[in-house]
């Protein structure tokens, strides 16, 4: 029986990878006029379970047909093209070989899907030698040369990028989180406190997008379950962020009558027991245009966020608006050129460092489709370069969202592995040594003032020491309540302000042995006289009397103040530990309470009769001599307020 040869291509088309190019009978073994009837005909019918996307059905009749006829290489190319589509690149790589050997000339006009699973699993020296072989043929079309001239193009990037990332003893092992967290729904688009205790992800269910929350106990996540409150609605919420303070989540919504678009970003707040409704951003940062995939930045002043709205660089952007201290949101900025491309990035994650940013991204060099990359904020308006995560990471497929614990080791994304419970689930995996951001700390506590003892809002800043740039700015609750993140591996200026009150100074050197959690309520000194404040982020080389460069972040803070209350006199005092001569460590603090007021008339925005300075050397110790970290209190300069 003579059966045509483009029945039997119907199949392998099925799943969308291109057969593009006539094949040649040069040389070639394989006839498929002359295969066996019955095993046609089974062959046929898994060409109808494949249209009606039953897979399993589809592989089942192939292998029977397979079983009639063992040489029936059609049959073998096209279960390797089933199981492409299915991402089960492993298997499809077994048969598309299968039939190779069978018959290569006959075969090789599959060598393009065939390099693509192979680049699947990660050959893709294998893979550009595959697709190198198939460009070299003299009769393709347009068409299929630009197709092998793209696949060409990755695998050549993607043997680069190992070269200049090998990835030593670095083994990616993502493990589900399980059925307390997964179920046969569909889950994703996962977000985390500081803590690492709660994860907020979007289920979805029977085509409705709904919150989840789990926590995290004796190191395992409990069950999951719907949050509380209004937050969830009959309508659709999908991408969402909880603050890493766990107070706020912004997220997408789709359709909500008041929106100002299709899709649009909205807030909810944590009260007492339950999620507030939803509040829409407002028409600032919402347009008639797509926005979503919202992300807060660790001291919640800064919102990332994905949108085609005007001004793009292509299709979809990533933007940020600011908050201000009236609670308002800025109209939004694009993040520029360096970050976004002609074609589309979201899913931003803003990590607790608040410098390193992930997106996705299918206009940077990558993979093949949408990869996940990271840039460090440079300045308030530039980026680094963006940087691919690499493979396994990122595959030949899409990637969607991600985010990293505060350990900046441990990611969390959503994937349909092997092992998922349903369609999407949640994973956790470690990242590669060279693409983790800083291990982030936080510190969290109450401001209050010092003589009643009530709660205080108040601003809390953290500054890096060195660069003197503002790496935070968080606004405690009604309370005072606070947290904020620190970074390892810098010096921090802590400061907390209040009108009306003199500004709190701390100093955190943080490094990789550092705890994981500092508390501290802090007691703010109303402005009045005898008020005092250590300044604990002065500066002096050991013996000197000259202000070192990281001062200036502090000395600025008293200028501010200064400015801020225009009658206020006050008295720099410099004091030592009891080394060396009394004498000596007199005129030492009286040198160095000299160049404080030396700096602040410098300025030029403070009147000499509103500053004094006194040395008291190693009188009144605040702490004992005897050990080196009461030496080290001991060394302090003050701020007392004379009148105000």
């Amino acid at each position: 029986m003579k059966i045509e040869k483009n029945i039997f291509k119907k199949l392998t088309l099925l799943v969308s990878v291109l057969f593009i190019i006539d094949s040649t009978t040069e040389a070639q073994w394989y006839a498929p006029e002359k295969v066996n009837k019955k095993a046609y005909d089974i062959y046929e019918a898994a060409y109808q379970n494949a249209q009606n996307q039953n897979y399993a059905a589809a592989i089942a009749n192939i292998n029977k047909a397979i079983a009639i006829e063992p040489k029936f290489v059609e049959a073998y190319l096209s279960k390797a093209g089933i199981y492409a589509d299915l991402k089960k690149y492993d298997s499809s790589v077994i048969n598309f070989e299968k039939a190779l050997q069978m018959d290569s000339v006959y075969s090789k006009t599959y060598l393009l899907p065939y390099s693509i699973s192979l680049a699947g699993i990660g050959q893709f020296q294998k893979a550009l030698i595959t697709v190198t072989g198939f460009l070299s043929n003299t009769t393709l079309n347009p068409q299929s040369i630009k197709a092998g001239n793209y696949r060409k193009t990755v695998y050549e990037f993607a043997i680069e990028y190992d070269k200049k990332h090998p990835a030593k003893n670095y083994v990616f092992a993502r493990k589900n989180l399980g059925d307390s967290a997964n179920s046969d729904a569909l889950e994703y688009y996962p977000s985390l406190t500081i803590d690492g205790k709660k994860l907020i992800f979007t289920r979805r269910l029977s085509g409705d997008e709904d919150f989840y929350e789990c926590d995290l106990v004796n190191g395992k996540w409990g069950k999951a379950k719907p949050l509380s409150g209004r937050v969830n609605t009959n309508l659709n919420e999908g991408a969402q962020n909880i603050s890493q303070d766990g107070s706020w989540i912004v997220f997408t919504g789709c359709n909500y009558p008041e929106g100002q678009g299709s899709c649009d970003l909205y807030i909810s707040f944590k009260t007492k027991n339950s999620w507030s409704e939803a509040e829409n951003i407002g028409p600032i940062v919402n347009t008639d245009f797509w926005e979503s995939s919202p992300s807060l930045s660790p001291d919640k002043r800064d919102l990332y966020f994905s949108s085609n709205q005007s001004g793009t660089y292509g299709g979809k952007d990533i933007w940020v608006t600011h908050r201000s201290v009236t609670g308002k949101w800025s109209r939004p900025e694009n993040l520029g050129p360096t970050i976004n491309t002609k074609g589309d990035e979201s899913c931003s994650f803003m990590y607790a460092d608040n410098q390193t940013l992930f997106f996705n991204s299918d206009g940077h060099p990558g993979y093949g489709q949408t990869d996940l990359f990271f840039s460090k904020k440079i300045t308030d308006s530039t980026w680094s370069e963006p940087e691919n995560l690499g493979y396994p990471i990122n595959t030949i497929d899409e990637e969607g969202s991600l985010i990293v614990a505060a350990d900046g080791k441990t990611a969390y994304y959503a994937s349909d592995g092997s092992d998922t419970r349903g369609g999407l689930d949640l994973y956790s995996f470690q990242l590669r040594e060279d693409i983790q951001p800083p291990r982030t700390l936080w510190v969290k506590g109450k401001v209050f003032d010092a003589k009643t003892k009530n709660g205080l809002p108040s601003s809390v800043e953290l500054t890096d020491i060195n660069s003197r740039r503002l790496i935070s700015k968080v606004q405690t609750d009604e309370d005072g309540n606070y947290l904020t993140t620190l970074p390892v591996g810098k010096d921090y200026a802590f400061n907390v302000n209040r009108k009306g009150y003199l500004f709190f100074s701390e100093n955190y050197n943080i490094n990789n042995n550092s705890d994981s959690v500092y508390t501290a309520d802090i007691p703010l000194q109303p402005i009045e006289a005898g008020a005092v404040v250590i300044l604990k982020n002065i500066f002096f080389d050991s013996k000197k009397t000259d202000l070192k460069p990281e001062s200036i972040v502090e000395l600025d803070k008293v200028i501010q103040l200064m400015n801020d209350n225009p009658k206020l006199k006050i008295l720099i005092s410099g004091y030592t530990d009891n080394v060396g001569k009394p004498q000596n460590n007199l005129t030492l603090s009286n040198g160095r309470s000299l160049a404080v007021v030396n700096y602040l008339l410098a300025s030029k925005q403070i009147a000499r009769d509103r500053l004094q300075s006194k040395g008291s050397g190693e009188a009144k110790p605040i702490a004992d001599n005897a050990t080196d970290q009461g030496k080290a209190l001991n060394r302090r300069t003050e701020l007392r307020v004379i009148s105000n």
